[in-house]
């Protein structure tokens, strides 16, 4: 499915999403000590540590043209198969793409078969109601998202009982640089920019119109701000992201695929 998504909307995301060092900085600690990284999902290259060895693994052709020349060295694979031989890699990192694999199950499998120490997935839990842009304009990306989206518990049941599996919220910051669905939840005239909105692989799997429509008048009458500008306050705000650390056991065979 991402193959064929980001082929069709792809092009601008070398520029529309930007790493933002603060989410960065929390995707770095997770991945704690390792040295050699495998990116599953890598796109255009967007949170590659540069201090460590890294792989990147993209399907799509269109992601695959943007990656810069400085970024890590790319192969053209799936998640669900991954071309590299067993415990490879000290950690296996994955970002915003889970929701995209055909069998995630698989795509999670994979990612603990190749890393020796742990997996840092950056996900969305689908069982939070944060989000004033899909409650209220959107709930068609919602609906989408709740069956696209493993729950926390559906981590912990694919890397097995012997793993220990941490789930840390990733509060978004108000300015955030980067440009995926909630990285605008303080700047919502940004979601009626079909530009940015390019940057955003929802928006191509629902009919935005009647939702963008509902926000435009919204912003126009101040009924936004009435409802949702006590949320300026914040520096930051849970949305419902989280990063996953899956910390493999030594005696791998105890994973439960």
């Amino acid at each position: 499915m991402a193959k064929e998504l980001y082929g069709a909307i792809g092009q601008g995301y070398k520029e529309l999403r930007r790493p933002d060092p603060r989410i960065a900085d929390q995707l770095w600690a997770a991945l704690g000590d390792a040295k050699s990284v495998l990116n599953v999902g890598a796109g255009a290259g967007s949170y590659e540590p540069i201090d460590r060895t890294v792989v990147a693994v993209e399907p799509s052709v269109v992601m695959l043209a943007q990656r810069r020349p400085t970024t890590a060295i790319a192969v053209q694979a799936r998640a669900e198969a991954l071309p590299f031989a067993d415990r490879v890699f000290d950690a296996a990192l994955a970002v915003l793409t889970i929701h995209h694999w055909d069998d995630r199950a698989r795509g999670l499998a994979e990612c603990a078969r190749v890393a020796r120490d742990r997996v840092v997935l950056l996900t969305f839990d689908p069982t939070v109601d944060a989000f004033w842009l899909v409650r209220d304009y959107f709930p068609d990306i919602m609906a989408l998202d709740r069956a696209q989206f493993p729950n926390m518990a559906a981590y912990r049941t694919a890397f097995g009982s012997a793993a220990r599996v941490i789930a840390a919220p990733l509060p978004i910051p108000r300015d955030c640089a980067d440009g995926f669905l909630g990285a605008y939840w303080a700047r919502p005239a940004a979601y009626l920019d079909a530009g940015v909105r390019t940057g955003m692989s929802s928006f191509a799997r629902v009919r935005p119109e009647p939702g963008l429509e509902h926000l435009r008048d919204d912003l126009a009458s101040g009924a936004w701000q009435k409802r949702y500008g006590h949320l300026l306050e914040n520096e930051a705000l849970d949305l419902g992201y989280r990063i996953i650390t899956a910390h493999l056991p030594t005696n791998r065979a105890t994973i439960e695929r």
